[in-house]
């Protein structure tokens, strides 16, 4: 009997609601490891995982037998409810609707590790709406620009 092989590599990007910065650097560590536990119960493997105080990033091997709609709303239902939970913020927390997925090879995997993990440096030198428009362009995505994220101006 034949079977379903596949490896399909996915980073995810998806913001804090109104784009407030609310993941305290102090809370990083533990929300890795909560949404890297999500993540696995869903079988799929974290590669890399980075939250900035406004975004998070996720790089996924995963598995063509999962939806990925319903994998980013999981993950983000559960981690919405345990920031909430934690009493972290002194009121309510949500991720902002939406996410970018974008999919790699097997050999781009390092480079994206190093990416996700490197967040602080990147954002040194460009805002996270510059980043995730780069993505959107570099990855021939159409977009219209009113559906995007909401932005802080």
């Amino acid at each position: 009997m034949a079977n379903t092989f596949s490896q399909i590599y996915l980073q995810f990007v998806f913001a804090v609601q109104g784009r407030q910065s609310l993941i305290h650097p102090q809370y990083k560590e533990e929300l890795h490891k909560y949404i890297t536990a999500l993540v696995q119960a869903r079988k799929a493997k974290m590669l890399a995982v980075h939250c900035m105080p406004d975004h998070i990033h996720l790089f996924v091997g995963f598995k063509s037998s999962v939806l990925i709609a319903d994998f980013v709303k999981e993950i983000k239902v559960q981690s919405n409810e345990f920031i909430r939970n934690k009493k972290w913020v002194p009121y309510g927390f949500r991720w902002q609707e939406g996410y970018g997925v974008f999919s790699y090879g097997h050999s781009q995997i390092d480079r994206v590790c190093k990416y996700v993990l490197n967040q602080e440096r990147h954002h040194q030198k460009r805002t996270f709406r510059e980043e995730y428009l780069n993505f959107l362009e570099r990855f021939c995505v159409p977009f219209e620009e009113q559906y995007l994220f909401e932005w802080i101006l």
